[in-house]
């Protein structure tokens, strides 16, 4: 079974919201499910999978700054915010110490809904500590 975990965390790098795809799934379809309850926020920051011009207007719909670098198949380059887009690296250490928990690293889970769960209880751990 493979299943992508989307999440949304705040400045800090604390998690927030999570939501979970299938493996083979486009990113948009996670970016989609989290516009909505997205937090207040001056930017949002996101890798190269999130890059679509619907999601960047819908951020500035939002009043959300996109700090997202354009595909590499994309035709014409898309400007961001360079030094902004290196806190993108609290992200990757929230998914590296959600995978410190050995349940959510070894996938035991078969089910996605008790996986999901397993990924919140761990997420509380770490909001709170």
């Amino acid at each position: 079974m493979n299943t992508k975990v989307h999440a949304v965390t705040d400045a800090n790098g604390r998690p927030i919201k999570f939501f979970m795809t299938a493996g083979q799934v486009s990113d948009y379809t996670g970016a989609a499910a989290l516009l909505s309850n997205l937090p207040e926020a001056e930017w949002l920051l996101a890798d190269r999978g999130y890059d679509a011009d619907w999601y960047r207007e819908a951020l500035r719909d939002k009043g959300i700054k996109p700090c997202i670098p354009g595909r590499k198949s994309r035709g014409k380059p898309v400007k961001y915010d360079k030094r902004r887009y290196t806190r993108r690296n609290r992200i990757e250490i929230i998914f590296g110490k959600l995978k410190d928990r050995r349940r959510v690293a070894t996938r035991y889970d078969r089910c996605p809904k008790v996986f999901l769960s397993a990924v919140a209880l761990a997420a509380t751990v770490i909001f709170w500590l």
